[in-house]
């Protein structure tokens, strides 16, 4: 080989040589790429659920997997992980309050807020709750996702 070629391939292999071991320190903060939500639900109780969601539509204001409808504009509380922050029953008793403002106050306009899902037949709300309280994020995210809820409600940064 040629002075020169030896050089070239010296480069390459500390080029290759460096790539691997940022590679192998990355696996280390791996769980930052992953998605971090989640559903315990059957798929027969998602299905469902997604059929409810959308023929009330509900995506007008919340987002589902991350999903946003490009025209919302409704600053509602995202709903991946929302079971991790809420439980079955309290989602239930949410969506049958005459009043969800009672529930949990909103900052937002009026026409924005919640509206009240009382009349929604019970075996919908039942199924709906289940759901959404199969809705979880991993424990990596979970102060994110807490502080994002925060954030929707209130319009300001979580106190320290």
């Amino acid at each position: 080989m040629k002075r020169g070629e030896n050089g070239i391939l010296a480069i390459i292999g500390l080029v290759l040589a460096a790539g691997l071991l940022k590679s192998l320190l990355q696996v280390e903060g791996q769980h930052d790429r992953d998605i971090p939500f989640y559903s315990t639900a059957s798929a027969d109780v998602a299905r469902k659920a997604t059929d409810i969601y959308r023929s009330n539509n509900c995506k007008n204001c919340h987002s589902l997997w991350t999903l946003k409808d490009a025209l919302q504009s409704v600053p509602a509380p995202m709903l991946d992980g929302i079971g991790s922050l809420r439980t079955e029953s309290w989602i239930y008793n949410y969506l049958s309050s005459a009043d969800p403002q009672s529930v949990l106050p909103s900052r937002l306009k009026k026409e924005y807020r919640m509206p009240s899902y009382s009349k929604m037949p019970d075996d919908e709300r039942r199924l709906l709750s289940e759901y959404l309280a199969s809705l979880k994020v991993k424990d990596w995210y979970l102060e994110q996702t807490k502080k994002s809820e925060y954030e929707k409600l209130t319009g300001m940064e979580p106190p320290k």
